[in-house]
């Protein structure tokens, strides 16, 4: 269509626009639905979406007819189809983890000022993946590829406070060795900071690491809502006071929380706007 030219007749965009926001509303719906639930009822996705029976019918069947959506022959409910899976597996094949962080990291040190870290773990280790700084501030000594044991960083117990019980027990076994006069180096005080972390969404390093570095963190999750890695602001404790560090908590959190949401993690998802 031109320009100049107008609509087709019976075509009405603001109509079309809502119709499509339904029909995302109703598989947005049907993927909420937990593992063994058997879907939703051509009732049920009525009542959530907001509309009558036959305009769910009219909006599900062109999901049906690309297999995005499924429905049971004998018991009539509505379930995700073989195609969602397929699209999902492709927008997974094409994700990079920094990609994904890239814009989040850049975003949060222009709000900060402060540096910014992508790390993951490795082993008992963390490594860091990513950094982005402003570099009319202090310039934090960490490099990208810079191996630090988890245990004394904020990004390493960030990711150790969701991570399962046999992987803390394991880096508790190989000994929390200390740098500072601040690390952490009883199992049991370590379990309770974890404890903490998981609490209040974000974990610190006090000056663990560097007797002269403070640090706030926040872990990333994956599809599977694993967590694969963590977000972090850092910078000298005198430019980064105690007090500024519980503030800046959850913006990381949430900042992680977009990330995670970017890699498909279903505890981080935003939900849709209808």
């Amino acid at each position: 269509m031109s320009a100049g030219e107008a609509p087709a007749a019976g075509r009405n965009p603001r109509n079309a626009s809502v119709s499509l926001r339904r029909a995302l509303a109703i598989l947005e719906d049907v993927r909420a639905q937990p593992a063994g639930s058997g879907g939703l009822t051509l009732t049920q996705l009525a009542e959530r979406v907001g509309v009558n029976k036959s305009t769910v019918l009219r909006l599900a069947t062109p999901l049906l007819e690309a297999r995005l959506l499924a429905r049971d022959r004998e018991t009539g409910r509505f379930r995700l189809g073989a195609a969602a899976l397929a699209l999902g597996q492709a927008y997974l094949d094409q994700l990079d983890l920094r990609s994904a962080a890239s814009k989040h990291l850049r975003e949060l040190m222009r709000r900060t000022g402060n540096t910014c870290h992508l790390v993951v773990l490795e082993g008992t280790d963390v490594v860091y993946a990513d950094k982005v700084e402003d570099t009319t501030t202090v310039r934090m000594a960490s490099r990208i590829g810079v191996r630090m044991p988890a245990h004394r960083t904020a990004v390493g117990k960030a990711i150790l406070a969701h991570s399962p019980p046999d992987l803390v027990e394991h880096v508790l076994a190989a000994g929390l060795a200390p740098v500072t006069a601040k690390t952490i180096t009883d199992p049991e005080v370590f379990r309770r900071e974890l404890g903490r972390i998981r609490e209040r969404g974000y974990a610190i390093d006090d000056r663990e690491n560097e007797p002269e570095v403070r640090c706030v963190a926040a872990p990333v999750f994956d599809h599977n809502d694993d967590p694969v890695a963590a977000i972090s602001v850092s910078s000298l404790a005198s430019m980064l006071p105690a007090a500024r560090v519980r503030e800046l908590g959850p913006d990381v959190a949430a900042t992680a929380a977009l990330i995670s949401a970017d890699l498909g993690a279903r505890r981080s998802r935003p939900p849709l706007s209808r």
